[in-house]
């Protein structure tokens, strides 16, 4: 008997070198969402899960989010024999007299997100999706659109929907108000931080909107516009000045940094070099940009990301709504469609034809102090330790924002009950209780800094608890050093990387708890974590954390201490790291570093330190 797991990743069995895998990986993921559409084809729906907007929007979101991959397919000269259906829905979902029709746009509609894929397509493909349309149906669609730009827009990313909406309007010659255009041009350069980095709007957040939709619009524009020649050119040397930086979050086997929110857009990632490519900028050599996006591409055909009929499911590694967002629809894991933008460009393009090239090798730390993170390479994955930033509107904001260090390799983990802290994952964090049950991290900081390649964080799990934190790297180790300052005493416990648990009836794991460290050594893997001179002693702890927490494995051990504090202050240090079985691992994990005096921290902080950009834009004049 042969055992058939319940997916089917299209991606799996494709070798994704050429252009050729890259259509069929864009057909295969499509298809399986043919059976979803609805009679008239202005709604794809793919599940009773829900949002926090309505399902039209929701249907919208199934109907849209493909074209970003669909309309540059067809761009570049790919056969695709499903326009009649796409016309036929974008008639019916725009006619509000139709019952597929998909409601009226209001401020900060979710609408707003599909009519930018909308307004791409349309500036992309007239003649599949808006020729065949008769008057009347050509008018509703030109209303929808025209009566959305007006509306509010959430002072971000979004304010890029409005551009992309403008360019398919123009392109079909619909007139409208460009000073509307203009002013949120304005207001998204506003955004930007320097070397290439932005922020997410006004918000002290730089993440993998960065790369994916500030950086994808910003590129789309300059490649499309027909005016604005020098913002078109600052959009492309802010792009060139990103691409280096950018890289770091890119481990050597294609895997990208698991950090932020919306993680479940999965292959979306790959949108900056996709995006590269769209509008001819060489940031990088062609084989350098070609490699950063095909082994991305490659590197999801690992993971269970469908279901078994091949449909992306939320989730990131596997189906998860544990970890999505409130706006998290079913058919959201779509947007990684922006992934295949470069198919709008000809075979003979110097994307295509150049070698790939592999990932450059990186010994020593990349300090970037923009999204206040210095990054760590080892083979098979990367690492990049953080100062901390904030989300406190979403779910689990402090786990995808705030921990000491994230991974592309070992993910994150999410918690699944706040109210059991024996049984909290807490990697890459360091939690409290004050009465052995609930507990708290770090949800935003109040100050942070960087120094070289040292970080440092003062932050408060209450109000009248202080913590400070400096990060540095001691490859493949990184070392933590907190001061602590409380009232009353405290339970404490800090996580190192989560760990792959085999899914097996006897453990296939070697575990290692003693005190003052921890570790777990798995089939092709180790996780460790020690104590380097506490003022207190910690006991060492591999937690089987509850399963469907971390993002990327369903099952894991995380490494962790854990102690008591006393009142006043304490003093914690520790040393952790993880490894795949391509290191002496084991050799490393005798080879523990030792982490420097508060002082010396202090003083390389007072005379080098600097403020994170994703802070210090909130008080700079």
């Amino acid at each position: 008997m042969t055992y058939t797991p319940a997916y089917a990743n299209p991606l799996a069995a494709n070798p994704l070198r050429t252009r050729a895998d890259v259509e069929q990986a864009l057909l295969d993921l499509f298809d399986p969402l043919l059976p979803a559409f609805s009679e008239g084809g202005a709604r794809v729906s793919l599940s009773a899960t829900a949002a926090h907007f309505d399902q039209a929007a929701a249907d919208l979101e199934g109907f849209a989010r493909p074209l970003w991959g669909l309309a540059p397919y067809a761009a570049g000269g790919g056969a695709f024999p499903h326009w009649p259906l796409f016309a036929k829905g974008l008639a019916n979902g725009t006619d509000p007299e139709h019952p597929e029709y998909w409601g009226k746009v209001t401020d900060r509609d979710q609408r707003m997100v599909e009519l930018a894929a909308l307004g791409f397509a349309l500036r992309l493909i007239p003649q599949h999706l808006w020729d065949p349309l008769d008057e009347r149906a050509r008018r509703n669609v030109a209303t929808y659109l025209l009566e959305a730009r007006p509306l509010l827009f959430a002072d971000n990313n979004w304010k890029f929907f409005r551009v992309m909406i403008d360019l398919g309007l123009e392109r079909v010659g619909v007139d409208f108000d460009r000073s509307l255009t203009e002013q949120y041009l304005q207001e998204l350069e506003a955004f930007y931080l320097g070397d290439g980095w932005y922020r997410d709007g006004n918000v002290p957040r730089v993440d993998h909107y960065i790369p994916f939709a500030m950086h994808f619009y910003g590129l789309i524009y300059a490649a499309l516009a027909t005016t604005d020649g020098e913002r078109k050119q600052r959009f492309r040397d802010w792009a060139r000045l990103f691409a280096p930086n950018i890289r770091h979050w890119f481990a050597d086997d294609g895997g990208t940094l698991v950090f932020g929110r919306s993680m479940t857009y999965r292959f979306a990632c790959a949108g900056f070099w996709a995006a590269l490519a769209f509008a001819d900028e060489e940031a990088l050599p062609w084989g350098e940009v070609k490699g950063y996006y095909l082994r991305h591409l490659r590197w999801w055909g690992q993971y269970p990301i469908t279901d078994r009929s091949g449909v992306l499911t939320v989730g990131f590694g596997y189906a998860n709504l544990l970890m999505s967002e409130n706006y998290n629809s079913a058919g959201s894991p779509y947007w990684a469609f922006k992934a295949f933008l470069p198919l709008a460009l000809p075979a003979s393009h110097p994307f295509w034809t150049a070698e790939e090239a592999p990932a450059p090798a990186f010994s020593e730390p990349s300090p970037q102090p923009e999204p206040g993170m210095v990054m760590m390479h080892t083979p098979g994955n990367v690492v990049a330790l953080s100062s901390g930033q904030e989300n406190l509107q979403m779910r689990f904001g402090s786990e995808k924002y705030a921990k000491f260090a994230y991974s592309s390799r070992y993910a994150f983990s999410v918690e699944s009950d706040e109210r059991i802290f024996e049984g909290a994952a807490l990697d890459g964090m360091l939690g409290f209780s004050d009465d052995g049950r609930h507990f708290r991290v770090r949800e935003t900081n109040e100050e942070a800094l960087i120094a070289g390649t040292i970080l440092y964080a003062r932050w408060r799990p209450w109000a009248d608890v202080e913590v400070e934190t400096w990060l540095l790297p001691a490859a493949p180790w990184h070392i933590r050093v907190h001061r602590i300052r409380t009232p009353r005493p405290l339970a404490t416990a800090e996580g190192g990387f989560a760990l792959p648990r085999a899914d097996a009836y006897r453990k296939l794991e070697t575990i290692e708890e003693r005190t003052g460290a921890a570790r777990v050594v798995g089939a092709a893997d180790m996780s460790g974590i020690a104590d380097l001179g506490s003022s207190i002693e910690r006991r060492g702890v591999a937690l089987k954390a509850p399963p469907n927490t971390n993002l990327l494995h369903p099952k894991t051990f995380v490494p962790q201490l854990r102690g008591e504090i006393p009142n006043g202050e304490t003093i914690l240090a520790t040393a952790a790291l993880a490894l795949t079985d391509r290191f002496d691992a084991g050799r490393f994990w005798q080879e523990i570093p030792t982490a420097p005096t508060i002082a010396e921290l202090e003083a390389l902080i007072a005379r080098d330190g600097r403020r994170v950009g994703a802070i210090a834009w909130r008080t700079t004049p």
